[in-house]
């Protein structure tokens, strides 16, 4: 690290490579540390995730359960004749929202004193990143440090190449300007669920196809078991430890062959197919392998400070692997700068990170489930409460939902927390720092809650596990 005052050897001090939740906070806190930063982005600031993925796909989620709760209002007594749910203008909002939030990132870098450099870079050696727009070089500058934070992309599976049209990934599905009447969706992790979830409240009819034996494979079995049982009542049609096969494109559609364990081939057709599987990072192109950085299976090998086999190289995000999530991205971020900036963090520790899907009903967890912890090798106690007992969700009328905790058989004290239900994304912040800081099972069964409300749930689960 350049002492103060030190002559600076390269143009900058931390070069970011990338705009999105790891780049443009690691971009941020270095400014902010006294260093001199250039940031650069190949598309729109904030990246993929403000761009084309988790701020658009959830102000869509909020246009289509704005309509869910519409289509329902009868039995609340709010009557609507006839409401139809015009997903152009949904769309139109989204990319509004998206706009002012790329805007936003975009001036907190500039007053920050970031400079924004637009378009492709690649390292010609370990300090020097050339920035190509076009097909040609535009500069070319040095930096003391970089951090790689270039995000990742689904991957694409052998007969199943995107055409932006009949098969399509996630950024099609985000910019349509109306409702295909049925669609099939390959891939039941989060973003296949959200989508899946989005456009069957938007009129489609949809199929979702999971190889693995759950929706969520990562989730407890118990949450996604409670969240197969939700779609399926709401009419999408849920097939798991399956596969999609046979698949044609043509000007009318799509039509595949279903192929599940124990269960006669099905045929199915739809307008179109989604496809929501498998995920790499985007770590070809840069020119790292070139100056010595491991890259393994598509995402950039590093130790627990971020730093990769080139010391003054680090990765954050998506590309870094692990748990492909925006905020998991900026955790890193903060351990990569105080890595530069000489100030070291605690490496992020997987467990006490968050995990969200925003479908209807919502999904979030955070540390072990009750089948990991046991796996390694804790003793558990397990605590479950029912949103069916809940006063709140009854008089709000989301009645699927389930509370689980598991604790520590010999201390107490919470390994992990799964729920599954209305408001669960929000319900998680609670058990986020009760697993942070390693709370008991006691501690969480006297915490007093506000009633009604739905986090006195959280309170019954841990009472549950107690009993």
């Amino acid at each position: 690290m350049r002492e103060y005052g030190e002559k600076r050897m390269h143009d900058v001090d931390v070069a970011v490579i990338g705009s999105g939740p790891g780049g443009y906070e690691a971009a941020l806190r270095a400014a902010r540390s006294g260093l001199k930063v250039t940031i650069v982005e190949k598309g729109a600031p904030g990246g993929v995730c403000v761009n084309w993925g988790c701020i658009p796909a959830k102000a869509l989620l909020r246009s289509a359960g704005m309509f869910d709760d519409l289509s329902k209002g009868a039995a609340y007594g709010v009557l609507a004749d006839n409401p139809r749910f015009d997903i152009a203008q949904a769309v139109k909002r989204s990319r509004n929202v998206v706009l002012k939030m790329s805007k936003s990132i975009e001036f907190m870098l500039r007053k920050t004193g970031v400079e924004y450099r637009q378009g492709e870079a690649r390292l010609t050696d370990a300090h020097t990143i050339a920035v190509s727009r076009n097909g040609e070089e535009s500069c070319r500058f040095s930096a003391e440090n970089i951090i790689v934070a270039t995000g990742g992309r689904f991957r694409e599976l052998p007969g199943l190449v995107p055409d932006g049209r009949r098969i399509i990934t996630s950024r099609e599905a985000l910019s349509m300007k109306e409702a295909p009447r049925s669609l099939l969706v390959l891939g039941g992790g989060a973003i296949g669920i959200e989508l899946a979830w989005f456009f069957a409240r938007a009129g489609a009819a949809v199929t979702l196809v999971e190889m693995m034996p759950q929706l969520l494979p990562l989730e407890d079995f118990d949450i996604s078991e409670a969240l197969r049982r939700s779609f399926e009542k709401s009419g999408i049609s849920i097939h798991t430890s399956s596969k999609l096969e046979q698949v044609v494109s043509s000007k009318d559609g799509v039509s595949a062959v279903i192929s599940s364990d124990g269960q006669e081939p099905l045929a199915v057709s739809a307008d179109c197919l989604l496809v929501a599987v498998g995920v790499t990072g985007n770590a070809e192109g840069l020119g790292l392998e070139e100056v010595g950085v491991d890259v393994d299976r598509g995402f950039i090998v590093t130790d627990n400070q971020c730093r990769t086999a080139v010391e003054h190289i680090y990765a954050v995000g998506d590309v870094r692997g692990g748990m492909l999530l925006a905020h998991k991205a900026s955790a890193e971020a903060a351990v990569a700068v105080g890595a530069i900036a000489g100030k070291p963090l605690s490496p992020v520790d997987e467990t006490k990170i968050p995990a969200c899907v925003y479908a209807e009903p919502s999904v979030a967890s955070v540390g072990f489930t009750e089948a990991k912890a046991t796996s390694a090798g804790f003793r558990v106690i397990v605590g479950r409460s029912m949103f069916a007992a809940s006063g709140k969700a009854n008089a709000y009328g989301s009645l699927d939902g389930l509370v689980k905790l598991v604790f520590n058989a010999d201390d107490h004290r919470l390994l992990g927390a799964s729920l599954v239900g209305h408001g669960a994304v929000e319900l998680v912040g609670e058990i986020g720092l009760a697993r942070h800081l390693e709370v008991k099972a006691e501690d969480m069964a006297h915490m007093v809650h506000a009633h009604p409300t739905l986090s006195e749930t959280i309170r019954e689960a841990a009472e549950n596990a107690l009993a």
